[in-house]
């Protein structure tokens, strides 16, 4: 796993695939294991920080580019996106990586800009229907 030390008074500050929507994001311990927090305006979601390792992974596997499909908790999902694989019960998780209840999704929204950040992986930057890839599908060549 990546270093994951920013604190609340040194977060990652980031900002959406589009470029539209500023967040931060920082590292904290809720019942007795790492959560990320992500602080979108006055809107504070939370993440099990497994997530970063768990997203990694499933990008390696998936070998290429992979869609966001970032949605709120209560919308459905289009299969084979990040944020479906972030609510599926067959993840490493078992289910949902968001922590608080009625804000569990938008992972793919906040998720993936993180991982850029922290060199894990490729990410689009276009005005919607972004997607990821990891770094090592980068090296390898697979651009679609």
């Amino acid at each position: 796993m990546p270093t994951l030390m920013r604190s609340k008074d040194d977060p990652w500050k980031l900002k959406t695939a589009p470029g539209s929507s500023e967040f931060t994001m920082h590292v904290d311990e809720k019942d007795g294991r790492p959560i990320l927090v992500c602080t979108v305006g006055s809107t504070v979601l939370h993440y099990d920080a497994r997530c970063v390792d768990d997203l990694q992974a499933m990008l390696i596997a998936a070998g290429d580019w992979v869609e966001l499909g970032g949605a709120d908790e209560q919308k459905p999902t289009r299969e084979g996106t990040v944020e479906a694989w972030a609510r599926s019960p067959n993840n490493p998780l078992g289910g949902w990586y968001g922590l608080k209840k009625g804000l569990r999704g938008r992972f793919a929204v906040y998720l993936p800009p993180l991982l850029e950040a922290l060199e894990l992986c490729e990410l689009e930057h276009k005005p919607r229907n972004n997607r990821m890839r990891t770094k090592q599908a980068a090296r390898a060549g697979g651009e679609k």
